[in-house]
């Protein structure tokens, strides 16, 4: 039996993803985390899951959230790191950080450090919930909130972008680790819907049928990655287009030398983490 935590999981791919799970692997655990207390314990009952609720815009939400799942568990096999959205602004979280970087990128950096002695006993699966948008990225290392020329979608994109370049690093310090990122697909969700920019409007006109899949297609990619063999099914530290299972396009700077140590040395300092004396 493995345990299998779920972060974004009251709705959309998380919640779908979980479903798969437990049709197809009833023997495994569930944790499944969630903002909405409502709509994650409805997912969480009807998959028979247990379940914690976490706001990515505080962090102490998130220390919180690792202490009761080092509490409640003794290990974790796979972590899917799913959480995220984008969101209008520019905002800052009460921790002081842009609220769409925080969310989809500070956040689960800082649960897989606080989870890393646990991960690292079981070699454990790390999944990034990432994006084909991070080839619009445009990282600024001396301002990786993003605030200097703010614009939503970039920060969005900046943000996946940084999730794979977590994922890269993380395994080149950890390879008893299996991390991997991936594109879901461009699902039709409401998670860009708190914010201005044209990614509102794209996913609202008749179109977007043509070039959207729905949550239950994107809960079947993360469960492949969930569920596959690192080194088999994909290789850990790599980012994978979901619906083809194909290494995925990544931005110039998931390639330049020493770019993803550097961007993670400093995520780490925005944390005030570190990774040695864990």
């Amino acid at each position: 039996m493995r345990t299998i935590v779920i972060t974004g999981a009251s709705s959309g791919i998380g919640a779908q993803a979980a479903r798969h799970l437990a049709r197809s692997h009833p023997e495994d655990r569930l944790i499944l985390i969630g903002r909405n207390p409502d709509r994650t314990k409805r997912v969480a009952a009807e998959v028979g899951a247990d379940y914690f609720f976490a706001d990515y815009s505080r962090l102490a939400d998130v220390r919180r959230l690792a202490v009761k799942l080092r509490d409640t568990t003794d290990r974790i096999d796979v972590l899917a790191n799913n959480a995220g959205g984008l969101f209008n602004g520019p905002s800052l979280t009460q921790d002081g950080f842009e609220l769409t970087f925080q969310t989809n990128h500070l956040a689960p950096m800082l649960l897989t450090h606080e989870l890393l002695p646990m991960l690292q006993q079981s070699r454990a699966t790390i999944v990034a919930t990432a994006s084909m948008a991070n080839l619009m990225a445009r990282p600024d290392l001396t301002d990786l909130n993003g605030l200097r020329e703010f614009h939503a979608f970039r920060n969005y994109a900046n943000s996946k972008l940084a999730n794979i370049l977590f994922t890269q690093e993380l395994f080149a310090r950890f390879p008893e680790l299996n991390p991997v990122a991936f594109h879901p697909g461009v699902v039709h969700t409401n998670f860009s819907l708190d914010t201005r920019s044209l990614a509102k409007y794209l996913y609202k006109i008749p179109l977007a049928r043509f070039y959207t899949i729905d949550d239950t297609e994107g809960g079947k990619h993360l469960t492949y990655f969930i569920t596959g063999t690192p080194g088999i099914m994909w290789e850990p530290g790599h980012y994978y287009d979901g619906p083809s299972r194909t290494p995925g396009r990544i931005n110039k700077h998931a390639t330049a030398p020493g770019f993803a140590a550097r961007h993670f040395d400093l995520s780490s300092d925005m944390l005030d983490i570190d990774w040695q004396k864990n």
